[in-house]
C-alpha cells in the first residue's frame, strides 16, 4: 500500500493537523515508512507463539474484595472548610 500527498493531506485534516502544501510529500513519505515498517512485521513467523500481555511472566498481586468504610472520615472531613455531624456542609443550592 502506498500513500500519496492526496491521502496524506486527508489524514493530516482528520487528524486536525494543520500542514503546509509543501510538506505534504515529506508526510507521505514518512507514512509509507510506517506502513512499509508493518509489512515487514506481518512477515514474521508467529505460528504456536501464544498472545501475551508482558515480556516477563507476572501474576498481579490479588488481594481479598472486602467493603470497608475506609477509616478515613476525619482525615478527609479534616479538609472540608465545613463539616457538620460527619458529612460535608455546602451552601443550600435550590430554592
Amino acid at each position: 500500500m502506498s500513500i500519496d500527498e492526496n491521502t496524506a493531506a486527508r489524514v493530516a485534516k482528520l487528524a486536525r493537523i494543520k500542514v503546509e502544501p509543501a510538506r505534504l510529500p515529506a508526510l507521505a513519505g514518512e507514512f509509507n515508512t510506517i506502513l512499509g515498517f508493518i509489512e515487514q512485521l506481518s512477515e514474521v513467523d508467529v505460528e504456536g507463539v501464544a498472545p501475551m500481555t508482558s515480556v516477563t511472566p507476572q501474576r498481579l498481586a490479588r488481594r481479598v474484595d472486602e467493603v470497608t468504610d475506609g477509616s478515613q472520615q476525619p482525615a478527609v472531613l479534616a479538609n472540608a472548610p465545613d463539616a457538620r455531624e460527619g458529612f460535608f456542609a455546602v451552601p443550600k443550592v435550590v430554592e
